[in-house]
């Protein structure tokens, strides 16, 4: 117990800016993390669902820590997340009715909705902590499979989802996802693992063949599917980086 918290604080203090990173990163960081939200609120009132919306945020955000990690490091994942903490929770103390908040807001989630954006957001947390402190950048794995396979499910079942089926959900809220959801999750999980095996300089050549891939992805939809509502977001994350890790490096 006490290597994991030596290690946990290895990793903060190996992570954490200096001032000159603090005065760049952080203005850089909050602007971009509150125009990406603003985008999102935009959408939603011109009468785009919820179901999107609240996916173009998770897209863009996901995609930002992807670069942030390819090119500078965790560090700059961990500055660039400090501050877009700071708008998710701008966003729910300003409540229901204040666009950014309704860009997040399930509709579906009435009457446990800042519960759900919440839970989404530390599952992220935890899900983007404990793959940085176990691969370290091969976390890139998961932040490119949760922001185009998991971002392209909810939406994919809000258009196209005819079979449903439940899910565990820690409210009273019923959850559902859409085998067509799932098949989309599948799909672009399989583009992420591949386009991160590309940029990553951790795989071993040769490791990474066509079955694998095939593989990872499976599992990553998987994982989407049987976990709880709001909790893929750290799943999807963890697992296809754990797995990548084992069978490619």
């Amino acid at each position: 117990m006490n290597g994991v918290i030596d290690h946990m604080l290895e990793f903060f203090i190996a992570n954490f800016p200096s001032w000159e990173a603090l005065a760049i990163g952080v203005p850089l960081s909050l602007a971009w993390s509150f125009t990406s939200l603003w985008f999102a609120g935009k959408l939603k009132q011109r009468g785009v669902r919820t179901g999107y919306t609240r996916k173009v945020f998770h897209f863009l955000i996901f995609s930002t820590v992807a670069v942030l990690q390819w090119r500078l490091g965790t560090l700059a994942v961990c500055l660039f997340g400090g501050m877009c903490t700071l708008a998710v929770f701008f966003a729910v103390w300003r409540g229901p009715g204040n666009m950014l908040y309704e860009a997040m807001a399930r509709e579906k989630d009435e009457p446990h909705r800042t519960f759900f954006i919440l839970v989404p957001y530390f599952t992220t947390l935890v899900g983007g902590l404990t793959s940085n402190m176990l691969f370290g950048p091969l976390a890139v794995v998961g932040y490119l499979v949760t922001g185009l396979g998991d971002a392209i499910g909810e939406p994919a079942g809000t258009r196209f989802g005819k079979h449903h089926y439940r899910v565990w959900s820690l409210s009273s809220v019923p959850a559902t996802r859409s085998l067509e959801g799932s098949t989309a999750v599948f799909a672009m999980s399989f583009v992420a693992i591949a386009l991160a095996v590309y940029l990553s300089p951790m795989i071993v050549p040769g490791h990474c063949g066509l079955i694998k891939l095939l593989a990872i992805a499976g599992a990553s939809a998987v994982a989407e599917a049987i976990s709880p509502h709001g909790w893929d977001n750290a799943t999807m994350q963890v697992v296809p980086t754990a797995l990548v890790w084992g069978w490619m490096t």
